[in-house]
């Protein structure tokens, strides 16, 4: 692997116009065309599809920062011309014109045949000048400044022309230092990759035992040692001998109270934040040019977001303010603790028995109406046991968004390092020495 020299040993950087500042003297600032020819890939046309000159073809989904995937890839007809203009060498970089404009992937295969689509542009070299790892790393720091997406054609949807990434201009060393940078940065970013995998493994586990102490909280309670009785419904399983069981029909009763204005606080209701109010939401949907007959809820109210309540998207209020009147808005009797009501329905347990009592055609359109909920069975603990698995959901959890907050902490902190470094090499500001012959 090549060595990282001292900051005294860095070559002078001169001034530039180019997107990413100054560059050492000895290095050149190319545009691509001068270097590669640049090719769009093949429009899709499934009309003109015969099955004679079948082929598999890549997709914008399919080239990826980390390599390209080559698995169940569609088929499409590729005749002698076709094979000819938009077939894929070892070597070929591959970017992606739309969706994350610019994303780069390096075709590495000797014989697979393989050809792409008109989502990705293919860059092929002219001569043996750049090192198309080198490259990636350059387009990588690209995108992460937002150089392509200032440069997209904003006439349709986003994407990147092929004349303007013939014109991108990039900083290029010589071949054998692109190498060596290149090697550099493969070693150096598969080590921070790895240890952003470990934090977002934690991240992913502490998720899982999150949801578990509350499932197991709120169906079993807090005592290992209790007496447990067959709840008779499978999503319950065995509850506590002494807990109650009840229908939701005798729990709850629906609130369907109006606003006369539409000027109270509007709440969102979401399987990961339950009942939110909007404001304190980055929301990008479509809002009503009035608000008037939106439904009312109070504090404590149960409200369920009836078109995705298969998703689990309900929770209960935590101030007063007012949702859809798609949604669906219930009053909890004095047996119900809400926060324990709120924990209770946003495991997903509950979501999955929601679904079997749901109406509609397809999975993402089910519906979870009123006398669909009053057909779900409910425990129904001592209201002092509600109160204490609440205050036990409230410490624990605590406990587990703290270790969460700090491994996204440390993401955000190597994903930073990555980009510092990447940006550094691929500029000369890092100067790396070419490995020894």
């Amino acid at each position: 692997m090549a060595a990282v020299q001292g900051a005294d040993e860095m070559s002078e950087h001169r001034n530039s116009s180019l997107w990413c500042g100054k560059i050492p003297d000895s290095w050149s600032a190319p545009p691509v065309y001068a270097r590669f020819e640049v090719q769009l890939g093949k429009m899709l046309d499934e009309k003109r599809i015969t099955g004679k000159f079948l082929a598999p073809y890549l997709r914008n989904t399919d080239v990826q920062w980390g390599g390209i995937n080559t698995s169940d890839l569609p088929l499409m007809d590729f005749g002698d011309s076709d094979r000819a203009t938009y077939n894929l060498r070892k070597g070929d970089i591959l970017i992606c014109e739309g969706g994350e404009i610019g994303r780069t992937a390096i075709w590495e295969y000797e014989l697979k045949e393989c050809f792409y689509q008109k989502a990705l542009h293919r860059l092929r070299p002219f001569a043996d000048l750049d090192d198309p790892r080198f490259f990636a790393y350059v387009m990588r720091l690209g995108v992460e400044m937002g150089v392509f997406a200032s440069q997209v054609n904003k006439s349709t949807i986003d994407h990147l022309p092929a004349e303007r990434l013939r014109g991108f201009r990039y900083p290029a060393p010589p071949r054998s230092q692109q190498t060596a940078i290149a090697a550099y940065l493969d070693g150096e970013t598969t080590r921070l990759d790895h240890l952003v995998q470990a934090k977002e493994g934690l991240l992913e586990k502490l998720a899982e035992k999150r949801r578990a102490l509350i499932a197991r909280a709120v169906t079993r309670g807090l005592d290992p040692k209790v007496a447990l009785r067959d709840s008779g419904h499978d999503w319950l399983g065995r509850i506590p001998k002494h807990w109650d069981l009840e229908r939701s029909k005798w729990l709850f009763q629906e609130r369907d109270e109006r606003s006369v204005a539409g000027e109270e606080e509007m709440l969102t209701v979401s399987h990961i934040t339950g009942v939110t109010p909007r404001s304190e939401k980055n929301v990008n949907m479509f809002e009503a040019e009035s608000n008037e007959g939106c439904k009312l809820c109070q504090p404590g109210d149960l409200v369920i977001n009836t078109l995705w309540a298969w998703m689990g998207a309900m929770g209960t209020a935590r101030v007063p303010g007012m949702v859809s009147p798609a949604y669906n808005v219930y009053i909890p009797n004095k047996r119900m603790l809400p926060d324990y009501v709120d924990a209770l329905v946003r495991i997903p347990a509950f979501a999955q028995e929601a679904i079997r009592f749901s109406k509609g055609v397809w999975s993402s359109r089910l519906r979870l109406y009123p006398e669909g909920l009053y057909e779900i069975w409910l425990p129904v603990p001592p209201l002092a046991e509600q109160r204490a698995i609440v205050a036990h959901i409230a410490k624990e959890t605590a406990k587990l968004d703290a270790l969460r907050a700090s491994a996204e902490r440390t993401i955000c902190l190597l994903k930073e390092r990555r980009s510092a470094l990447i940006s550094a090499a691929v500029t000369g500001k890092l100067a790396i020495s070419e490995p020894k012959a």
